[in-house]
């Protein structure tokens, strides 16, 4: 390569880093309001895309002026998507970039002073829901994932775009992940599949040297080890939950639970997570509750009085298998009226792969 092309790709490489910088500048301003995680999941999907389309676009420009010298084209390789599995069907991991763009969110140091022997946790209302929940998900069965293996999953989503400053919903969207097993950490996590488009799922930002198993990326064996008494199980999720500036430290445990609901889940954890929840204070019943795709069960829910949104869990009536999930405001916000959609969810299969790609049903890939 001459000076001149070394010139040229450094010139190609300020412009691209100068095309990132003038989108990040024209993003809106952040506001004070936490997203469900969902929403910070969606919008940094758009962020990323964004960013790919632009590299995307200048690498397109550069490999024509080498093509116009006669020189060998170069196309610089597309950066893969750092996107972790929807919330929908995840944990409440790292806040996302593009989340943090979009919500302000800031995190402080865990301030939760565990419980002592004289002040156990306390049951809610929706104890007695809880604990017929718990019982049914500690009959499912125990699977056997191996470390090579993948966790697919299924599922519907929809969300409101928050960028404009206003809820705009959006459609619902059928999604296909498939999350590696290995206990890492991992730079490739795995698969996902979304309107006609496969792209790999990256370690997240800032995990130089991979992702973990964790609550970043929740593998059946990950969860299996986690604490089954259910006050101890609580008292790990406190001290492990970052808090959300002006978020109840409650309601950021009742999330984090929340996001590990919609993986593949071992049954005595589920049974745990199920009690632990039933101590969160706050914690009601919501008979009316319906996920994404408008099934209709019991709920478990929780306001939160921060952020003025209502999340609840919903349930099949008949076998209180987990459906999915929903949020919305409780009152007029400067981002919509009280009962605006912000995220809904739906989870409709569960099974273990060998290859990510493959389908649980068929021996084709994506």
């Amino acid at each position: 390569m001459t000076d001149h092309d070394r010139r040229t790709d450094a010139s190609a490489d300020a412009r691209t880093r100068a095309d990132i910088a003038e989108l990040a500048r024209l993003l809106p301003p952040p506001a004070r309001q936490a997203l469900p995680h969902e929403q910070h999941l969606l919008h940094k999907e758009k962020l990323m895309r964004q960013i790919d389309r632009d590299t995307d676009r200048q690498a397109a420009r550069q490999t024509a002026r080498l093509a116009d010298r006669d020189q060998a084209a170069v196309t610089r390789p597309r950066p893969a998507r750092r996107l972790p599995r929807p919330a929908l069907l995840l944990p409440v991991t790292a806040l996302a970039l593009a989340g943090l763009i979009t919500a302000g969110v800031t995190l402080t140091p865990d301030d939760h002073t565990p419980p002592t022997a004289t002040s156990p946790w306390t049951a809610q209302p929706a104890a007695a829901l809880l604990d017929q929940i718990s019982v049914a998900a500690g009959k499912g069965d125990t699977l056997t994932v191996r470390a090579d293996q993948f966790a697919y999953t299924r599922a519907k989503v929809r969300g409101a775009d928050l960028t404009s400053g206003k809820a705009v919903v959006g459609p619902l969207v059928e999604s296909e992940t498939w999350l590696a097993q290995e206990p890492g950490p991992l730079r490739k996590l795995g698969l996902r599949a979304e309107n006609g488009e496969t792209f790999a799922l990256n370690a997240e930002l800032g995990d130089t040297d991979g992702t973990p198993a964790g609550f970043g990326r929740p593998t059946y064996q990950w969860l299996s080890s986690l604490p089954s008494d259910p006050d101890d199980l609580l008292t790990y999720l406190y001290a492990e939950t970052p808090a959300v500036d002006g978020q109840e430290r409650d309601q950021a445990v009742f999330d984090r639970i929340g996001g590990l609901l919609g993986e593949l889940m071992p049954p005595r954890t589920a049974a745990a997570l199920y009690r632990a929840a039933a101590r969160i204070p706050g914690v009601t019943e919501a008979p009316a509750a319906r996920d994404a795709v408008g099934r209709h069960g019991v709920g478990i829910a929780r306001d939160d009085t921060t952020f003025h949104t209502r999340t609840e869990w919903v349930f099949d009536r008949d076998d209180l298998t987990f459906l999915g999930a929903r949020s919305y405001l409780t009152q007029d916000t400067s981002y919509g009226r009280k009962g605006t959609l912000m995220s809904g969810t739906a989870i409709l299969a569960h099974a273990v792969v060998d290859k990510a790609g493959l389908h649980p049903t068929t021996t084709r890939e994506s």
